[in-house]
Formats: structure tokens, C-alpha cells, sequence
């Protein structure tokens, strides 16, 4: 229809490498980008490739749901997030206790916010704007991360078109938003970073 909205979030990670999950594809090999606080109409877009992880697939343990948009031309005036590089660098803090319960994540996108009571019934507001929340330590697996975003907790997280956004640990880059619960208020499951597969994947970018 020619409406603009925010489909997915994701993350700077060079000058020329943006960072996103692989199933926010929609088809085409080309796909846009714009780093406003706000999309508008006077947003610019920078288009570039779309590369998904090969490894990409829906298992539930380790999906490798990462891709990257690669432009011809560098960002400027933007510093690009500094990604995690040590494969099992997640294992390693929860082995020294330095991950738990009480480590906090900032989540970053341009998604829904929280649920309001409709006539259709709960609905997910968008104000495609970027917003960060942070949330707690629930849970690491092989390939996902769990992040409690539980209001009743003092925890918050991402919802839809969130998928993509970065989560990061003391601002540096450990996974980005993949899935959740259906209303956006338990906990958020992202896919990390520091494992094999995806190490190898990035450093063709990065």
C-alpha cells in the first residue's frame, strides 16, 4: 500500500553491516533501513543486501535466527555497537556467577508496547518509535537466552516488531529479540551471539 512501518528492529554493527534476525526477511533481497528515533515520513532509508545465517532454521534449542543488511555505502555519524566475540562468553560468566539472577539486560526496538483492553479484545500499541527496557536473567540454552520482562517483577521487554533489536550486557551486544509469550509480559527469548555458529557467521561482516 505504500504505508510506511517499522517490520523489525536491529542494530549497527559497522559502517556498512547492520545487524537483524533472519526471520524478519520479506521476500526480496533488498531491505531498508532507518536509524531515526521515530520513523516518519521524513526518514531516510538506506537499502542494502539481505543475507540470512545459512544455519538458519526453527529448531527450538539453537535456530540461528540472525542476518545481515550489507550497504554499499558506509553510515556516517552513527558508532556502531561493539558485538560480542568470544564464543561461550555467556557460559563463562554464568560458570563464574557473574550471570544470574540479578544481571540486568537493556533491550532496544522499535515494537508494540504493552497491551490495552479493545473492543476486538488485548491489543499491542505501535508508535514505531525506539525504546529500551530492562529486564532480568531467566534462563541460557544452547542457542537461546531467556530475559524475564515480567512487570509484576519490575522487569519489561519487547513485543512485536522487536525481533532483531539488541540486548546488551554492560553495552556490549550479546543477542537480539527473536520470540516471547503472546501479550509481551513473561519473558523474552533471544537468540545469543557468542555461540559457534554464529561467531562464524558475523566474522564474515564484522
Amino acid at each position: 500500500t505504500g504505508e510506511q512501518f517499522v517490520y523489525c528492529s536491529g542494530t549497527l554493527i559497522s559502517e556498512t553491516v547492520f545487524l537483524t534476525a533472519a526471520h524478519c526477511d520479506i521476500g526480496t533481497e533488498t531491505a531498508c533501513v532507518m536509524f531515526d528515533p521515530e520513523l516518519s515520513d521524513r526518514s531516510k532509508l538506506h537499502c542494502g543486501t539481505f543475507i540470512p545465517s545459512p544455519l538458519y532454521t526453527h529448531r527450538q534449542n539453537d535456530p540461528n535466527d540472525i542476518a545481515v543488511v550489507v550497504f554499499d555505502r558506509p553510515i556516517r555519524g552513527i558508532e556502531p555497537a561493539t558485538v560480542v566475540s568470544e564464543v561461550g562468553f555467556l557460559d563463562a560468566l554464568q560458570a563464574s556467577g557473574e550471570l544470574n539472577q540479578s544481571t540486568e539486560f537493556v533491550s532496544v526496538g522499535y515494537g508494540g508496547t504493552e497491551f490495552t483492553n479493545q473492543p476486538g479484545g488485548p491489543t499491542a500499541q505501535f508508535l514505531d518509535t525506539r525504546m529500551f527496557a530492562v529486564g532480568t536473567f531467566n534462563a541460557l540454552g544452547p542457542g537461546y537466552l531467556r530475559i524475564s520482562q515480567n512487570p509484576a517483577t519490575g522487569d519489561a521487554g519487547t513485543c512485536y516488531g522487536d525481533s532483531g533489536g539488541p540486548q546488551f550486557l554492560d553495552d556490549l551486544l550479546v543477542s537480539i529479540t527473536i520470540t516471547g509469550d503472546i501479550f509481551c509480559k513473561s519473558t523474552n527469548v533471544v537468540q545469543r551471539l557468542d555461540t559457534a555458529d554464529a561467531q562464524a557467521f558475523l566474522s564474515q561482516y564484522v
